[in-house]
């Protein structure tokens, strides 16, 4: 079993450069390759094992689909005017090939990301060179090399067998922080999380603590405890709970209650939820963990969600389109930017007060402004005159015609 662990080993060495090493089955590392990470708890934590812990599920959508569906388009940099007749933007914005669209790609390699450290997709060109599709490679059969000059090479299994070096303009590459998905950062915490569960289901599962508890003096058989038991539920159970009850030869009737484990049981799984959060740099209040969660407080939330957990994933997608679908000198003449509109504006009160801000303070014309609320331009929109306060040229022309 050496053999195999050692070909393993090579091709997922660490940020995926090849490494001759070798692992005893029992060792972490070689778990590791199999996507099963033990922890102190006992409990094996994978992707798709963490995806069963719903504050997992949560983030990883949360965040994969943010990003998948805020727009992305190319401008040109000398104007800021969008840049529509490049084949990157067909890509990046409407469909990455003729069986997915851009969205679902982008949700796909971010999740990919957050699940298993990286994302990739291969970029198909014509003769000319210019990108016509991109295609989602699965992680597991992706391998990041180093050329002598220092240069990232991508090794890709075939699904027929063999592998093929990828030159790293035709990889669109997004990597998670430090290579590492926060599923591997995270695991004792989603282990405990997924512990406290099966401790859940297992105590419902035996069906629990009793609500009450009948104490007798002397020893009552099986028969005896059955018999009870039937005419306890028949006199109080379902329609008749809350009946006065009677009780003979002496029996006594104690209440089971909650206590204080109980309630610390309930805030430790709080707080997983929390530590989860912390490690997807998720407010908790995105993952429905509203207990300290206000009014007031929730457009903060939304905009630190933009900006201190989407952001990087942003800057990084934009980085990776510009890499693989521009060419060095198109860089010079075009980027690729994130639309985040739609995410800050928090109610259409507030929007339509910010758009009559900049449309007074000359900073949008009308059909910017139209623009922004996906309305079709307007034959004398394009000019930065404050509508308020600045009188036409035109008509003041006017006036001053007729006065003489």
């Amino acid at each position: 079993m050496v053999r195999p662990i050692k070909a393993l080993a090579r091709v997922f060495g660490e940020r995926g450069t090849r490494e001759k090493k070798s692992f005893a089955l029992s060792d972490p590392a070689a778990q590791a390759l199999f996507g099963v990470m033990p922890t102190a708890s006992g409990i094996h934590v994978s992707a798709a094992s963490a995806m069963r812990v719903p504050a997992v599920a949560a983030a990883v959508g949360l965040i994969s689909e943010a990003v998948g569906t805020m727009p992305v388009k190319v401008y040109r940099r000398a104007d800021k005017t969008q840049a529509k007749d490049h084949p990157a933007q067909r890509l990046i914005h409407r469909t990455a090939n003729p069986w997915t669209s851009a969205t679902e790609l982008r949700t796909s390699l971010t999740a990919d990301a957050l699940l298993r450290g990286h994302g990739f997709a291969l970029v198909v060109r014509n003769g000319a060179g210019d990108p016509l599709e991109l295609h989602r490679l699965d992680p597991d059969t992706v391998t990041r090399e180093t050329t002598a000059d220092g240069e990232p090479v991508y090794r890709v299994r075939q699904a027929k067998g063999g592998d093929r070096l990828h030159p790293w303009q035709d990889v669109l590459h997004i990597e998670a922080f430090g290579g590492v998905s926060p599923i591997t950062l995270a695991r004792e915490a989603i282990a405990l999380s997924i512990a406290a569960e099966q401790h859940l289901s297992n105590y419902y599962a035996k069906g629990g603590r009793p609500g009450v508890v009948l104490k007798h003096e002397k020893f009552v058989s099986e028969e005896a405890k059955g018999k009870i038991l039937q005419q306890w539920h028949a006199t109080h159970g379902e329609r008749n709970a809350g009946g006065v009850g009677f009780l003979d030869e002496n029996m006594q009737l104690e209440v089971v209650s909650s206590n204080h484990t109980d309630a610390q049981f309930l805030e430790n799984r709080v707080e997983q939820i929390r530590e989860i959060a912390r490690a997807f740099r998720v407010p908790p209040p995105l993952l429905m963990e509203l207990s300290r969660a206000t009014w007031s407080n929730a457009e903060e939330m939304g905009r630190q969600f933009l900006t201190l957990t989407l952001r990087p994933w942003l800057s990084k997608w934009e980085a990776a389109y510009e890499r693989v679908l521009l060419t060095p000198e198109e860089q010079d003449e075009f980027y690729c930017e994130f639309v985040t509109d739609d995410l800050l504006s928090v109610d259409s009160a507030k929007r339509a007060t910010t758009l009559s801000q900049y449309r007074a303070a000359g900073v949008m014309t009308q059909n910017e402004a139209r623009a922004a609320l996906n309305l079709p331009p307007h034959p004398d929109g394009n000019n930065l005159d404050n509508p308020y306060i600045t009188t036409p040229a035109n008509r003041s022309e006017g006036a001053d015609n007729a006065d003489a």
